[in-house]
């Protein structure tokens, strides 16, 4: 079971994308599985076409940094960086994450498909006061994952920052964070609209839910708008 991951955003130089998902999805997704990760999803962020987007996970901190470590330092990569560093402008936003509770990770297939989707995928970040984070967590996974998931986006995962030590310092990931966040999948845009209008008509999450997750927030909450890759489990 997947305790620890990240969540993964690059700034990609102009054009580049396409590149670097060509090379990630055919030469590193299988290579970093057989060191002891999970890769979950890669997407193309649909807000910004120079944004890169993906979740991997470990079971435990120990079995990153050996995984990173093995991955890293070994052949495959090696063989590939340049190429995939040439596209890149900064891939230090990295958030580490944790289930929201044992229940809330990613329960996702094994296998991969080849198909390119058109699916949706969402990834909402609520950025936390620095103390809000047991409270907030129990709020959504009792009363409003049920709600979403009422309303057409039933959660996949919930997630919460790890405030463990990065124990892999050459991949920086960003400190002073509290976040929480949670993923949904849309056959298309058209249902993600869909559930917007109807999430906005719910009296239940107007007038009583939401005013209770906003009091818990440092700051505005983001949406990511994401269209999975070929070979992304998350879908």
């Amino acid at each position: 079971m997947t305790e620890v991951l990240e969540l993964r955003q690059y700034t990609l130089r102009p054009g580049r994308r396409d590149v670097l998902i060509d090379l990630f999805d055919r030469e590193l997704v299988e290579p970093q599985e057989a060191v002891g990760m999970r890769v979950y999803g890669q997407f193309r962020d649909l807000d910004d076409g120079d944004r890169f987007v993906w979740f991997r996970g470990f079971p435990d901190m120990a079995t990153r940094a050996e995984a990173l470590g093995a991955f890293y330092g070994g052949p495959v990569w090696q063989e590939h960086r340049n190429t995939a560093n040439a596209t890149m402008i900064d891939s230090d936003d990295v958030l580490l994450l944790r289930p929201a509770t044992p229940e809330t990770g990613f329960d996702l297939p094994a296998t991969r498909s080849d198909a390119e989707p058109s699916s949706l995928v969402t990834v909402t970040l609520y950025h936390l006061s620095p103390h809000a984070g047991d409270e907030f967590a129990g709020l959504f996974v009792r009363e409003v994952a049920p709600l979403l998931a009422d309303t057409g986006a039933p959660p996949l995962a919930c997630l919460r920052t790890d405030p463990a030590e990065n124990n892999f310092p050459a991949l920086p990931i960003r400190t002073g964070e509290n976040v929480f966040a949670w993923v949904a999948a849309f056959a298309d845009q058209d249902a993600h609209h869909e559930h917007i209008r109807t999430l906005g008509r719910s009296t239940r999450w107007t007038h009583d839910l939401l005013p209770l997750l906003t009091k818990h927030l440092a700051r505005g909450p983001e949406q990511l708008h994401l269209a999975p890759t070929a070979r992304s489990l998350l879908r």
